[in-house]
């Protein structure tokens, strides 16, 4: 499991009239790239009140999910065309657990973070794609990638390792909570005490509350 490219925004851009500009133009870095508690130096955000902060510090998509809508879009899905800051190879972030967290690099300054929860289509998103339907098809396909939490503050560079350092004792993968439907495994995941994002917790606690 490795690094592929860290992607900060290269420009703003003009999005959806109801958000104004946009920072989901990411791009690949050369070199390291500082990690901070709000994620990737160089970054930002322009939407704050969806956007950004510790728990969505980092969005990062697998390289395999992105193959796959290569395919069934007939284009090129190049590193950051999703917004994403992290693009990763033999990592299956739909399957990763929430609460778990990874490891990218080794040594004192290797970069530490918390899978936090899946990447809810938007239209900003819809606006970049240009693509009639996207976000509806985006979330009925089920492959949403995951915002991260840093843990532990580094630099990251293409080509770092992955590593899952903890797995959570519940079943709630990424993929579980987007699809937004197994009450029984949301309770699971309330009662397991796991660290959960306030807005998550809510989410999770409306599900359950079906069975």
């Amino acid at each position: 499991m490795r690094l592929l490219t860290v992607n900060v925004v290269e420009e703003l851009l003009p999005g959806p009239k109801e958000t104004g500009r946009t920072a989901i133009d990411k791009r690949p870095q050369v070199g390291r790239v500082p990690v901070g508690e709000l994620g990737l130096r160089g970054d930002t955000v322009c939407d704050v009140e969806n956007h950004g902060g510790p728990d969505l510090a980092l969005y990062s998509y697998a390289q395999e999910d992105a193959d796959w809508w290569a395919e069934q879009l007939d284009r090129e899905i190049p590193p950051g065309l999703f917004g994403e800051n992290l693009r990763t190879e033999g990592l299956d972030i739909t399957n990763a657990l929430i609460g778990e967290t990874w490891r990218f690099g080794d040594g004192p300054d290797a970069v530490e973070v918390m899978v936090r929860a899946p990447r809810i289509p938007c239209i900003t998103f819809q606006h970049r794609m240009q693509i009639p339907g996207w976000v509806k098809r985006f979330h009925h396909e089920g492959r949403p990638g995951a915002y991260l939490k840093v843990l532990k503050t580094g630099t990251i560079g293409a080509g770092d390792s992955v590593t899952i350092l903890r797995r959570p004792e519940h079943e709630v993968t990424v993929g579980v909570m987007f699809a937004a439907q197994d009450s029984v495994r949301m309770r699971g995941m309330l009662d397991s005490g796991v660290d959960l994002m306030d807005e998550l917790r809510a989410d999770a606690e409306r599900i359950a509350a079906r069975a």
